[in-house]
């Protein structure tokens, strides 16, 4: 297994699920579907255990709790759903005991494991979790990240003006918003999306689950800004196919207007597999960029990025993706890996504001933008789809 892609503390191999063949009775079909279960369950403990102790002592430092003797135990609130062809583990929002905490992403449905034929697509992208770390950096062989980027699977972050809602007419001890996350205190220093911020309320959240989906909703308002809003998302795999759909609201129950963007940072993590030359990353469109991959690592061909080397030590691919028009046609990915023979198309309901590709050795992230303008008492509603799949 190659450096940095171990999960977190542990260094226990993560194999691909056994799949076996058609059984000819109706009770060893039911057996092989325990074990099965029972691999993919084993599997993403593991990750758990890793991501609860690596997270858990960062959140001890953060809040100045470390070396008190009372370290609380770490079991962050989770959920498992499945619809018979994916399976999914996902950790829940939780202002007291959640795996996430930070104010960078939306907290709803931090989904660290999906499961498909074996394949797992989402899990960490780094060793363990510093809260001394700006971003993220490399120590040796480790990848350490904040615990404002410390997280896996297509998770989302809302910006206004890059900043955040509120944030540029609030003043220093103020307070502003940030969607999906709460209400934050203003400093004296400029906007950083990977700092820390004080939350000051993160607004109620109600979860709901079901087997094959989880609800969240996010009721925050805010007095002293006027900002005010009901959020929820939807996890819902779809029934008999291996896929899943990101339903979203956002209802302004304030007195201001909601001008804010989102995109999904989709940290892809496919069978651990480092970006290279068994990728490819394609689009509807022909693609142009202001600012191409760098030549020797990555190229943009038509309407396709590729890789020309496998990404080792901090080599980074980033680029920005234009050329979409203003069809929803064009809000879609795809992305495949021939060596492992899977893929994930990933496809949008709402026009395109900007798109971006981000990787390094660990995960490759094609991060889709939508915008949105919400006038007091109005309500704006967008989906994201995940179709999973092998390759013939």
């Amino acid at each position: 297994m190659r450096a940095g892609l171990h999960c977190f503390v542990t260094n226990a191999r993560i194999t691909s699920a056994t799949w076996f063949g058609r059984a000819s009775r109706k009770a060893t079909r039911v057996g092989v579907k325990r074990l099965e279960d029972e691999r993919l369950d084993t599997k993403m403990t593991n990750f758990s255990f890793g991501v609860r102790l690596a997270v858990t002592l960062a959140w001890l430092t953060v809040w100045g709790l470390a070396g008190n003797g009372k370290l609380p135990a770490a079991d962050f609130p989770q959920a498992v759903i499945a619809n018979g062809q994916i399976r999914v583990r996902l950790y829940l929002p939780d202002a007291r005991n959640g795996y996430y905490r930070a104010t960078r992403f939306d907290w709803s449905g931090v989904i660290v494991g999906l499961e498909y034929k074996g394949h797992n697509y989402y899990g960490p992208w780094f060793d363990r979790v510093d809260p001394k770390v700006y971003d993220f950096r490399y120590e040796g062989a480790e990848i350490v990240a904040s615990p404002c980027s410390g997280i896996a699977g297509p998770v989302e972050e809302f910006q206004t003006n890059r900043s955040a809602l509120g944030w540029d007419e609030a003043k220093a001890g103020g307070t502003f918003i940030k969607i999906g996350v709460g209400v934050l205190r203003k400093d004296d220093a400029r906007y950083d999306f990977v700092k820390q911020y004080e939350i000051v309320d993160p607004g109620k959240w109600t979860v709901t689950k079901h087997p094959d989906s989880i609800e969240f909703m996010q009721e925050l308002t805010d007095p002293s800004t006027g900002y005010g809003y009901v959020y929820r998302k939807i996890l819902r795999l779809t029934k008999d196919k291996p896929a899943m759909v990101l339903e979203h609201s956002l209802k302004n129950t304030g007195r201001r207007t909601i001008q804010s963007t989102v995109y999904n940072h989709n940290f892809l993590v496919l069978d651990r597999q480092p970006p290279g030359p068994d990728f490819s990353v394609t689009v509807p469109f022909q693609i142009r960029s202001p600012h191409p991959p760098n030549h020797d690592l990555a190229e943009i061909r038509g309407n396709q990025i590729v890789y020309l080397k496998v990404l080792k030590n901090e080599d980074r691919v980033s680029t920005n993706i234009l050329g979409f028009s203003e069809s929803t046609k064009d809000n879609e990915i795809r992305i495949e890996n021939s060596r492992v023979g899977a893929g994930l198309k990933i496809s949008g309901d709402r026009p395109l504001s900007s798109e971006n590709l981000w990787s390094i050795r660990s995960v490759l992230a094609v991060e889709p933008f939508i915008t949105m303008r919400i006038n007091p008492g109005s309500e704006f509603s967008w989906k994201i789809s995940y179709e999973y799949y092998t390759l013939p």
